[in-house]
């Protein structure tokens, strides 16, 4: 008998697709898309799958791969280096010239495989690409599985900001393999927790208590654990995509709970200095910290962000002495997408499961709280 799969529906419209979550799923690739394929008429002989990866997330790619081509797909596996500096349009322009070597249409499904660069660089290729090709999300780290390729934002770097140059463009199925996480390195798997606890603050009071009973066994990366851990945390981001699917109405800024202050921790140090995710996790601490000193949550309230994040074993303060200067912090925060005319707005918990947008955010109560610990 296969392991359970869980299913979550995207309702877009005529963009409507599916997430399925379970295990060992990249191996049976081929049976799970047919639905996705044939209901956007990709079926017959001549289907061609060009898989794009790197090279860290290539094993898995070969995996998908042989499960296409025996069910009678010609592929083509496309492998990327590794890393941030993926993200940019000469890569792009490569990835264009194969396209025309393999002669693809607008019946060719673009297939990513790896984590949030790979997603982001093949998405793109796919959303302009003679118009727009079919995409399919395999993403293979944690980060991806709740955050990147959920949504339909795709894009890539410009020399001056991360993901200036993008598109909206759905895909036509996400496929999440949890096996796949047991492969990640530790540090990249914990990291990508930090985003699965972000739900739970913002979204679900309940999926927070979820997570603070499991955080063993989610550290341990157990299977049925990890799948309803990855399921309701694709669901919560499916609930604000549906309301909000082009970034119109300011409903997925909530999304971006602790990345203010994460986004300029993570630029000040290098980016790789911290992990997005360990970015993240202090940014949610402070985050709430501020929610207490402006008097809208509890200081228990940020305790139990505190307690969940550290049996995770993410950072929720900077490590001593290389913190930056609280000027530096304020500066990249007012450059925050968020902002407004260079005054400051935060995501702010009122209780566990609910946060606001909050405009005017007295400067020298976000100093008071940069000047000091965030744990």
């Amino acid at each position: 008998m296969s392991p359970p799969v869980e299913t979550i529906r995207v309702a877009l419209g005529e963009r409507s697709y599916e997430i399925a979550v379970g295990e060992g799923l990249l191996g049976r690739a081929a049976e799970c898309i047919e639905p996705w394929t044939a209901a956007r008429g990709i079926r017959g002989a001549g289907r061609l799958a060009v898989l794009i990866t790197d090279v860290n997330a290539q094993p898995h790619a070969r995996t998908a791969e042989t499960s296409l081509s025996r069910a009678g797909w010609n592929t083509a596996c496309i492998v990327l280096p590794a890393g941030e500096p993926t993200k940019r349009l000469e890569i792009v322009s490569e990835l264009y010239d194969r396209l025309v070597t393999l002669q693809a249409d607008r019946r060719t499904l673009i297939v990513a495989v790896g984590g949030g660069v790979v997603g982001d660089t093949a998405g793109f290729v796919a959303a302009t690409y003679a118009r727009g090709l079919p995409f399919l999300q395999m993403p293979t780290t944690l980060l991806a599985d709740v955050d990147s390729s959920v949504g339909g934002k795709v894009g890539v770097n410009h020399p001056q900001a991360k993901n200036l140059i993008g598109a909206f463009h759905q895909p036509i199925g996400v496929l999440i393999d949890t096996a796949a996480l047991q492969t990640l390195p530790d540090r990249e798997y914990r990291a990508g927790l930090a985003e699965v606890v972000k739900y739970g603050v913002i979204l679900d009071a309940e999926f927070f208590a979820f997570l603070e009973a499991q955080a063993a066994a989610i550290s341990r990366r157990e299977g049925e654990v990890l799948r309803r851990a990855i399921a309701r945390s694709c669901r919560l981001k499916a609930d604000v995509v549906e309301q909000d699917e082009f970034e119109r109405t300011g409903l997925r800024a909530v999304l971006n709970y602790g990345h203010t202050f994460g986004h300029a921790l993570e630029a000040l140090c290098g980016y790789g200095e911290l992990l997005h995710g360990e970015a993240v996790a202090i940014g949610m601490v402070y985050a709430s910290r501020l929610a207490e000193r402006l008097g809208r949550i509890t200081p228990e309230e940020t305790a139990r962000q505190v307690r969940l994040l550290e049996a995770l074993h993410l950072p929720t303060s900077f490590p001593p002495g290389r913190q930056p200067s609280v000027e530096e912090m304020l500066n990249r925060m007012r450059l925050d997408k968020k902002s407004l005319a260079g005054r400051l707005r935060f995501v702010l918990p009122t209780r566990i499961g609910e946060v606001e947008l909050v405009d005017d955010v007295p400067e020298e109560t976000v100093r008071d709280i940069l000047r000091g610990p965030a744990g």
